[in-house]
Order: C-alpha cells, then structure tokens, then sequence
C-alpha cells in the first residue's frame, strides 16, 4: 500500500505542478521514483516513456500506468493512474465553471502565458533525456534527425512517420542478420 500511496503522491504532483503534458512531467517523475525511492531505474523508465509516446492515448496516463504496473502490478497502475489525471480533472473541472468569470487580460493572461512560456523548459528538458537514453548510435541519430525534420516541414504525419521507423527498424536488423 505504502508503494501506491507513493505512486498516487508522485504523479498528481507532476500532474498538478508540471504544464505542456505528459513529457514535462519526466524530470520530476524520475526525480522522485529512479534518483530519490529507487523504485524504477532510468532505463526502464525511459523505455516505459518512449512506450508511452507510441501507443495512443495521453502520455501521462499511459506512462503512469506502465510505472505503476511495473512497481506494484495492478494496484500500481490504478493508483499511478489515478495520479496522473485527477489534477486535469479537477483544474479543468473549476475552469470551466469559472471560465466567463476570469478576466480576458491582465495578471491572469500575463500569468497563463509565463506558464507556458516556464512549461517549454521541460520538454527541452524531457527530450535531451529522451534523446540521451534513446539516440546511443549514429542511425538512430540520424534516424531521429530525418524523423525530425519531417515533421517539422509537415512531408509526413506522426502515424505514418511511426510506422515508417518500424519499417525501417525491421528492415535493418533484417539487413544486419544477412537476410536482406
């Protein structure tokens, strides 16, 4: 119990405290469960991460629920689960409610828009340690580049770009093997 009470602490605290979803949550969540409890090492992390970004869905509740089930089977996942997304339900819950009450200018624009602007450190953040975990060779660099760059100038969509890397992840180990 103690470990999900843990998991349920960790991610409504990222959930809560870091903006620009799932991926801005990496760095506290690694914190706290790989650097501070020792509860997941940085790789599986990381890899249970990358998962996250395939498999659709919102990131945070698919990694949530991939580390919880990995620390503490089912209950884990629940209660990581229940971390991750009680925060945006209950934020989004009262802003809704208070929505034509807030003022349109001023400190709550000015607020909201340095929150974004804070919020941009942590997926820099997220994707240098995404990138130090996954880009060890030169292909896989140069696979992310190229995956970058089309991205970037729109020649080819994320599901599309998704299953061209498998495609050509299979086709190089195939090639390695001697089969192609």
């Amino acid at each position: 119990m103690k470990k999900n009470l843990v998991l349920f602490k960790v991610y409504l605290m990222a959930g809560a405290f870091t903006f620009s979803g799932g991926m801005a949550m990496l760095p506290l969540v690694e914190r706290e469960l790989c650097t501070k409890r020792k509860l997941i090492n940085q790789e599986e992390l990381h890899e249970f991460t990358t998962l996250s970004q395939v498999f659709p869905g919102v990131i945070a509740l698919t990694n949530a629920c991939f580390v919880g089930k990995r620390i503490n089977g089912k209950s884990g996942m629940f209660f990581a689960g229940l971390g991750a997304i009680l925060p945006a339900y209950i934020l989004m819950s009262i802003a809704t409610i208070l929505y034509d009450f807030l003022p349109k200018e001023g400190a709550v624009l000015s607020a909201l828009t340095a929150i974004r602007a804070t919020s941009a450190s942590f997926l820099f953040l997220a994707a240098y340690t995404i990138a130090r975990f996954n880009l060890k060779e030169k292909r896989l660099l140069l696979f992310s580049l190229i995956a970058f760059l089309l991205t970037v100038f729109n020649l080819l969509s994320a599901p599309k770009l998704i299953i061209a890397g498998a495609f050509c992840g299979v086709l190089f180990v195939q090639y390695k093997k001697g089969r192609v």
